[in-house]
């Protein structure tokens, strides 16, 4: 683990709620394994706020981050190519096992599982896996760039929307389905949405099909000493942090996580609040 002064490199809109940021940490960017993760820190007394990996190249970490709550929407706002930010953690987390599979999936539905979705399909394609990709957005309006989706990582790709106004109608669990029924996977990795990786599990249980979930937990060191990411997986307490964040979803008491994620929804909901207050009383919005 490493801190530092982290310059962005590169900033821009992916979608009117999310953006991408690219920041120098080349001891990070050398160091870092799919299935990893970073925590950024924008000011000393700032918010540890975790964060899924898009690439780790030319000594470079990339993410794709939504303007979701005070601290994301701080970055966006405040902070343009050329700014450092106070300190970057990382990696953290266990790697996921890449290695020879066969075909392999990776089904998201937000920001940090569509990071994720590349990140996870480039190694894999690289030791001769058939990579499958699928996305879901909401809608045409809030899909990624092309140059931003799993498009180049992936044999098979997937576009999907909710609504139906671009690419396929519906959902990546509808996709996961049909592959299955195909007989077209043979491990599923996803990321994103905690309901919508339940439901993965449950559908993907009566065929025996390995399934990997990033489990999303507030976290606040990152390391294990907080307590705060715990989760109960097969009957015992692990932590997504140091133990994650990628868990065999079958395993995983996902009431309990979509009990816990929802712990501090209200002082989130202020906090932002009052910063989008700040930004409105100085023009900014």
């Amino acid at each position: 683990m490493v801190h530092m002064g982290y310059k962005i490199t590169d900033k821009r809109d992916l979608s009117p709620i999310d953006f991408f940021v690219e920041v120098e940490a080349p001891h990070i960017a050398k160091a870092w394994k799919p299935g990893q993760f970073v925590i950024f820190i924008l000011h000393e007394r700032g918010e540890r706020v975790p964060m899924s990996v898009y690439k780790a190249e030319n000594g470079r970490i990339g993410m794709f981050i939504r303007k979701l709550g005070k601290t994301s929407l701080q970055l966006y706002y405040e902070f343009n190519v050329g700014d450092e930010f106070y300190s970057m953690v990382g990696p953290l987390g266990k790697p996921i096992k890449v290695k020879y599979y066969g075909n392999v999936v990776f089904a998201s539905d937000a920001v940090c599982g569509q990071a994720e979705n590349y990140a996870t399909l480039k190694a894999m394609k690289e030791v001769g896996n058939y990579t499958i990709s699928i996305q879901t957005f909401e809608n045409a309006e809030n899909v990624y760039p092309e140059e931003f989706l799993a498009k180049p990582v992936a044999d098979e790709h997937y576009l999907t929307t909710e609504d139906g106004s671009v690419g396929i109608k519906g959902h990546y669990l509808d996709i996961v389905k049909e592959l299955i029924e195909k007989d077209k996977v043979d491990i599923i990795f996803a990321g994103g949405k905690l309901g919508s990786l339940a439901k993965l599990a449950e559908l993907t249980r009566p065929y025996g099909i390995p399934t990997y979930a990033t489990v999303r937990q507030i976290m606040v060191d990152g390391t294990g000493m907080c307590g705060s990411c715990r989760i109960l997986y097969d009957g015992e307490v692990k932590f997504a942090c140091r133990d994650g964040p990628v868990f065999d979803a079958h395993k995983v008491d996902w009431e309990d996580v979509l009990r816990r994620a929802n712990r501090f929804l209200e002082q989130e909901r202020l906090a932002k609040e009052r910063y989008l207050e700040y930004l409105r009383k100085k023009g900014v919005i």
